[in-house]
This record gives C-alpha cells, sequence and structure tokens, in this order.
C-alpha cells in the first residue's frame, strides 16, 4: 500500500489557513497542491485528520458545498454546528450562498 503522509501532510497546511467563517472544497485543496485529480483523496486526508486537533476539517465541503464529511464527525451534526458557530449558514447539510464563504487557497495562499 502507498504510504500517502506526505500528501497528508500537505492537505493539513492548507487546511490549518483555512479561516474560521470560511469553507473551501477537497477538489480546491488538490488542485492547489498540484494534484487536481486527487479530491477523493483530500477527502482520505480529512478523514484521518480526526487524530490532529488543530485540522479544522469541518471547513472543508464537496464542490456544491454539502457536508460530506459530516460521517466523519461521529454521525452527530457536530460538523453543522462548528460551522454554524462560525457564522457559516447550512441547511438541509448544505452551506447557503456557498461563494460568499468559499475559500480558494489558488487566490488566497501567497508562497
Amino acid at each position: 500500500m502507498k504510504d500517502n503522509s506526505g500528501f497528508f501532510q500537505r492537505v493539513y497546511e492548507v487546511c490549518r489557513k483555512i479561516p474560521e467563517g470560511r469553507v473551501t472544497s477537497y477538489g480546491a485543496i488538490a488542485k492547489y497542491l498540484g494534484a487536481a485529480r486527487s479530491a477523493r483523496m483530500v477527502g482520505w486526508a480529512m478523514n484521518s485528520s480526526r487524530n490532529f486537533e488543530d485540522v479544522p476539517a469541518h471547513r472543508v465541503v464537496n464542490r456544491n458545498g454539502m457536508l460530506t464529511g459530516k460521517s466523519h464527525f461521529g454521525g452527530s451534526d457536530a460538523m453543522q454546528q462548528l460551522l454554524e458557530s462560525e457564522g457559516v449558514s447550512v441547511k438541509d447539510l448544505q452551506i447557503q450562498n456557498f461563494q460568499k464563504y468559499f475559500w480558494d487557497p489558488m487566490k488566497e495562499i501567497s508562497e
């Protein structure tokens, strides 16, 4: 099995930069990392991120603003509650006015 720990660490570095009250997508992180077709692997990294308390995985959603990672928060509404506590509006597991909250690492992170 391939060791993805280096890629996962790079995903976590990007995720840690997402400001409170903003969200990004698995695909946006993958694209920023130069692996545009690896959105699913970013999802796997988010699933494994529960080992790191400083990774705000609740701020990563799918390209349509759906809370597809919800099941990795204990099957509760924790993901939605965390987002709402940061001022992000969520209804029926979807971020409302997604573009307002969307944070694009390609535009926001200057290396």
